[in-house]
């Protein structure tokens, strides 16, 4: 069961933004989202990138327009999901299970795309974003807007679900689909909630690290960029633990993918280097 990750869109950023001592020169990031045929669940979907839900969308809030104004993500529309899934012969609807490792708009922008399917979600995490004011959320970098107003009847708790591990030096985490094959592994600092997914079936085990980072080279060499990108963190001094873990991983021989390194790994529907 292996994995593929598309990526949905690109975003520019000062490489000394994201990696401490790193260069002035601009880096072209891209933004991943996942897809695992399970063979039991069916499609699974991990978050869903950016979307045009997120950056286009008329009915957008001023505050959700302005967010776009400021990140300016530009679309990939050959990997966006309808053409992505279409790759392996399917539809929106055929998805059955969206993970969502955060609730920031470029994780969670094309969730209205998917009508048939549950969300696996941290629903602590859900239940402090509900009880939030709009600029609480926006605090946290979360826009209520692009959740499906039948979220909760669709929601599946990762509290509800039965614990794993701990496997390859990593922590006990969550076994989402009850057969070992992906656990989600607690990874705080950068959002509320977060978690990525431990991969037991590949050749090597495979951690996605989402937003844990945003390249490798800061987890390899130590580099957690400094202020302004820490302003970003919900909590530093977890990231920093974070980072730590995901090093450890790596150097017991495990590989870690994460949402935005711009470094094209196997397991990417296609390059994901910007042409």
């Amino acid at each position: 069961m292996t994995p593929f990750f598309a990526t949905s869109a690109w975003v520019t950023a000062r490489e000394s933004l994201v990696l401490r001592g790193g260069r002035r020169h601009t880096i072209h990031l891209p933004v991943r989202y996942g897809l695992v045929i399970h063979p039991k669940v069916g499609p699974v979907l991990i978050d869903t990138g950016y979307t045009p839900h997120s950056t286009q969308g008329a009915n957008r809030s001023h505050l959700l327009r302005l967010y776009g104004n400021i990140l300016r993500p530009e679309l990939h529309d050959a990997e966006q999901p309808v053409p992505f899934l279409a790759g392996f012969g399917l539809v929106p609807k055929d998805v059955s299970v969206v993970i969502i490792s955060h609730f920031h708009a470029d994780h969670i922008s094309g969730l209205m795309m998917f009508p048939s399917a549950r969300f696996i979600a941290n629903g602590e995490t859900w239940s402090r974003l509900r009880k939030r004011s709009i600029f609480g959320n926006l605090r946290h970098g979360i826009f209520p807007e692009l959740i499906p107003d039948d979220f909760e009847e669709r929601l599946v708790r990762l509290s509800s679900l039965l614990p794993a591990g701990p496997l390859h030096g990593l922590p006990q985490g969550i076994d989402l689909f009850g057969d070992g094959s992906m656990i989600a592994i607690d990874l705080p600092g950068h959002a509320d909630g977060l978690f990525g997914i431990l991969f037991t079936t590949t050749t090597t085990p495979l951690l996605y690290g989402v937003d844990a980072e945003w390249l490798r080279q800061a987890i390899i060499e130590v580099r957690m960029p400094r202020y302004p990108a820490r302003l970003t963190a919900a909590n530093v001094s977890a990231a920093k633990k974070s980072n730590a873990l995901l090093r450890r991983f790596m150097e017991s021989g495990g590989e870690v993918l994460l949402c935005h390194d711009p470094k094209p790994t196997a397991y990417d529907f296609a390059s994901g280097e910007r042409a």
